[in-house]
């Protein structure tokens, strides 16, 4: 198991290393000056070259690309001494380091956090912003799946116990139904429906995020009725996914050998199928829900926007209109480390679920 694990995370780091070359060239080469968008209409020749310097972009792609590496590493290497240097240790930019030995001449290796960069706009370190966001889309996507994972499952098991009968039949047109119905349409109809149309009955607001102000100022105070209509809305596609996946699965399961054998032992109906069939069913339910937990955790932009839930993909595409392209690189960056992580995870649980898994 530990051998295994250390190969997905090696995997894992060479996945993350293509991410990050894609994602630098990409950003790196595509029209916009970041200093003239920083010094509006006082742009000036001198100005705009100073600007540049500090940001490292007079530097040829390759010196860039090698830095920012080197900014990204949990250990890297620097120049302890000038400061002048497009390598200097600067505290200010790598404020938690620790310097773990010298080499040849001023340079050191140091074990840090990796560093983002900072917003072309806030000057806030990017690191900073995706602290501030991420939690909101965590709590959102987390619910959302978690809302679809347990009624898609239990809806699921039912529509293949009574395959053929009303419930499956329904279940199949709903779950149709869900995932053809796009996410900023069915936004805007559950807000229309149960915070404008059935507002006296719900008590749900149209937009507001997971943590509001008071009418008085007197500060924030959580909000959790905010958190029911975004994530209804995010849950609606995952849930008809989970709905035909463990239908699907369950069926075939079910017609296996060794559920027959079960049967024949004398165990109970509802033993057949928790116990033996559902544990066996759920490799490719767990697989989807990994997989939209990884999606809806990269921003689900549409359900934010509408909903005024401020997460990654409000960040995300503000930043974008503004060409903050460190806040986008970086909120990509850390998509993708959470996605490999999610994915190893999952790796995990498949051989804990599955007996016949073994990692060798």
């Amino acid at each position: 198991m530990i051998i295994f694990i250390l190969k997905r995370i090696f995997y894992g780091l060479l996945v993350l290393w293509g991410v990050v070359t894609v994602v630098f060239f990409l950003f790196n080469i595509l029209p916009g000056d970041p200093a003239r968008m920083m010094l509006g209409q006082r742009a000036d020749i001198s100005s705009i070259e100073a600007i540049n310097k500090d940001l490292g972009r007079n530097k040829p792609w390759l010196t860039q690309y090698l830095n920012y590496l080197n900014d990204l590493s949990p250990v890297s290497i620097h120049n302890n001494v000038d400061k002048e240097s497009y390598w200097y240790l600067d505290s200010t930019k790598y404020s938690q380091h620790t310097k773990l030995f010298a080499l040849s001449g001023n340079k050191v290796i140091v074990l840090k956090y990796p560093y983002l960069r900072r917003s072309y706009q806030s000057k806030k370190k990017v690191d900073s912003i995706i602290a501030e966001a991420f939690p909101n889309t965590a709590i959102l996507a987390v619910t959302a799946v978690m809302f679809a994972f347990i009624v898609g499952v239990t809806i699921g098991i039912f529509a293949a116990v009574y395959k053929n009968s009303w419930f499956d039949k329904s279940s199949m047109i709903l779950s149709v139904f869900g995932m053809s119905l796009p996410s900023f349409l069915a936004a805007i109809l559950i807000a229309w429906i149960f915070a404008y149309l059935l507002a006296d009955v719900t008590g749900l607001n149209m937009i507001g995020s997971l943590y509001t102000i008071d009418d008085f100022g007197e500060g924030e105070h959580l909000n959790l009725k905010n958190l029911i209509l975004p994530a209804l809305t995010l849950g609606i596609r995952p849930l008809a996914v989970i709905v035909e996946l463990t239908r699907s699965s369950m069926l075939d399961v079910l017609s296996q050998d060794f559920i027959r054998t079960a049967r024949a032992k004398g165990l109970s109906k509802f033993q057949v199928i928790i116990k033996h069939a559902f544990r066996n069913a759920m490799n490719p339910v767990i697989t989807a829900v990994s997989g939209w937990l990884a999606g809806l955790l990269a921003g689900a932009v549409f359900v934010e926007y509408v909903f005024d839930w401020k997460g990654m993909g409000i960040v995300i595409v503000d930043s974008l209109e503004k060409y903050d392209f460190p806040v986008v690189m970086g909120s990509i960056l850390f998509i993708s480390v959470m996605l490999i992580f999610i994915t190893i995870f999952v790796d995990i649980i498949y051989s804990i679920l599955d007996p016949r898994i073994r990692f060798n």
